[in-house]
C-alpha cells in the first residue's frame, strides 16, 4: 500500500517511492536528498503533526507537513520481502552508505 511520508507513524523506516510535487517544490525536496529508492527513518512528529523531524542519508532534516504529503513512501519490510532481500541486508547497504 502507497502512502505519504505524512501518514508514516514515529519510528518507521520507509522507502520513496515517488515525489508527486511539481517545478521548484519538487526540486527542493530533491535537493535535500529525498528521492526515489532513499530510506526514510521517522525520527519525530511534532503535537501537531508539522513539522516531521527524519534522518535521510545520514542526516537529520525537518520537513513541513505540505512537504511530507507529497512525498509517497511504502515500507521498507514489505520492499525487502518484495524483492527477496532480507530487512538485515537492506539495513546493513544503508549503513555503508
Amino acid at each position: 500500500m502507497i502512502k505519504t511520508l505524512k501518514e508514516t507513524a514515529c519510528g518507521q523506516t520507509v522507502i520513496v517511492k515517488r515525489l508527486t510535487g511539481e517545478g521548484p517544490v519538487k526540486r527542493r525536496i530533491m535537493d535535500m536528498g529525498i528521492t526515489k529508492g532513499v530510506s526514510i527513518f521517522v525520527r519525530k512528529v511534532a503535537p501537531l503533526g508539522d513539522p516531521v523531524e527524519i534522518t535521510v542519508r545520514g542526516y537529520e532534516l525537518s520537513l513541513r507537513k505540505a512537504d511530507a504529503e507529497m512525498i509517497e513512501v511504502e515500507s521498507e519490510r514489505k520492499i525487502g520481502l518484495e524483492s527477496g532481500r532480507t530487512i538485515e541486508a537492506e539495513s546493513e547497504k544503508n549503513q555503508k552508505e
